[in-house]
């Protein structure tokens, strides 16, 4: 029984980990796509950096769905 519950908290430790992992490389990437991004102006760019930076994963699911330029062929 105790060999069971020791495997399931291993098991939800690694699946944690790998959210964890996840959730800082869409960070990182978000961080990184705002920098670079030129189709933003230069303040906008600060302003989306420090959305980013000052609330991680909010930040960076806002900016993905609002901060960044739509295609050319977006309507």
């Amino acid at each position: 029984m105790i060999a069971l519950i020791a495997i399931v908290a291993l098991l939800l430790l690694l699946i944690k980990a790998v959210v964890g992992l996840a959730a800082f490389a869409f960070w990182l990437w978000m961080l990184i796509h705002a920098v670079t991004n030129k189709g933003l102006a230069s303040g906008e760019k600060v302003a989306w950096v420090l959305v980013i930076l000052f609330l991680p994963c909010l930040g960076a699911l806002i900016y993905f769905f609002v901060g960044r330029p739509k295609g050319e062929g977006a309507i």
